[in-house]
């Protein structure tokens, strides 16, 4: 298997169990194991707090002990062991504590491949968009595969499909792996964590990068975790609902696999600045217009709300960051983008929604807004 199909099929396995964990798992606690919304958005946002810290702490000081395949072994094994555990438990105490200990292991699989995937751009020329788009591929075949299942049996069915997806990773990651990723990425380097958080933070524009991120994918709190929520209680079926949920998966799907060659040369700022521009007309119409129809009609936004800002991220690390920086820096945005600050507007979504549902939506305006403002006045000062 040669370098790129390997990214591919990593990307393929993971994204499929993050179909069925980040859209559906919210919907699993309250409709399965009976949690109110505040209840499970209590155990979602704890999860995300440790998903935050572990992926800040563990993963990088795991990189310097572990080559980036054993890594992805090691977690692989432990997510399922612990994913199995959520079958016999029902309270609210058990289900936090599993989900804590879940969102420690599972979600560094994430900035694992990522990292593997900075170093492939850097080392072997691979095409990160080309590759990531089997991601996407993997997250709507579970959408897919649960809204019908869901149709047919219950809720329950979700987890079942977790674990068959969690299985699959761990036979794949036994699989042989690129070379470079068999050796310690900071292999050299003498440098210790510290050092490396002191370098990424006294550069200006690496932190006003990471600052955005942090901004517009944490703006994604609302669509993640009440999504499925939202449109059950639009009185859609599940079915459909998995359908609809993929038409955001298809566009991002088709961004990857042109991402490469339409966004090469697009300075770093502009595509942060259109993503922030998208995702804030995304929001804002879910909440003047809350209906399937206008939801629909937005998920194509997901290509932009979502793909280019992560897309001007990685593009940014692999261009202007050296290899021993690169899984810090993934820690970091794994950590403070994709964990951090989810978890704290899913609190802020969660207590919207407990008012109006479309005001959920309406709160990532907080965020998006700023995001606009700090491009505007930084572009010019740090040229990213």
């Amino acid at each position: 298997m040669n370098n790129q199909r390997w990214l591919s099929f990593s990307f393929l396995a993971f994204f499929f169990t993050w179909g069925v964990f980040l859209p559906y798992w919210t919907g699993w606690l309250t409709i399965e194991k009976g949690l109110s919304v505040t209840a499970a958005s209590i155990v979602m946002g704890a999860g995300m707090i440790a998903r935050s810290f572990s992926t800040f702490l563990l993963f990088p000081a795991l990189t310097k002990k572990l080559p980036l395949n054993r890594i992805m072994i090691l977690l692989a094994f432990l997510s399922l062991g612990l994913a199995l555990l959520y079958i016999p438990s029902s309270t609210f105490t058990t289900l936090l504590v599993i989900t804590i200990l879940f969102s420690i292991a599972y979600p560094i699989i994430m900035p694992a491949i990522e990292s593997s995937a900075s170093i492939l751009m850097q080392t072997e020329k691979i095409h990160y968009g080309k590759s990531r788009s089997f991601g996407s591929i993997g997250y709507t075949v579970a959408l897919l595969i649960v809204g019908a299942i869901t149709a047919i049996w219950s809720e329950q069915a979700i987890l079942y499909v977790m674990v068959i997806g969690l299985a699959a990773i761990c036979l794949f990651t036994l699989k042989s792996t690129p070379a470079v990723l068999q050796k310690v990425p900071v292999q050299g380097n003498n440098k210790g964590r510290g050092a490396e958080f002191k370098e990424l933070f006294a550069s200006k524009p690496f932190v006003t990068v990471l600052l955005l991120a942090v901004l517009l994918q944490g703006a994604h709190a609302s669509y993640y975790n009440y999504g499925y929520i939202f449109l059950d209680d639009l009185g859609v079926n599940s079915f459909y609902i998995g359908i609809i949920l993929n038409v955001a998966v298809l566009f991002e799907i088709i961004f990857f696999t042109q991402a490469d060659k339409l966004f090469a040369n697009m300075k770093i700022s502009t595509m942060f600045q259109i993503a922030a521009v998208g995702s804030t007309i995304r929001w804002t119409l879910i909440f003047l217009f809350p209906s399937p129809f206008v939801f629909i009609i937005t998920q194509a936004l997901h290509a932009v709300s979502f793909g280019i800002a992560h897309f001007a991220f990685i593009r940014y690390i692999s261009e202007k960051l050296p290899n021993h920086l690169i899984p810090t820096a993934q820690g970091l945005y794994a950590s403070f983008a994709m964990s951090l600050s989810v978890a704290i507007l899913t609190f802020v979504g969660g207590s919207l929604y407990d008012i109006a549902p479309n005001l959920a939506f309406l709160g990532m305006l907080s965020v998006t807004i700023p995001a606009i403002f700090i491009i505007l006045t930084t572009k010019k000062r740090f040229v990213y």
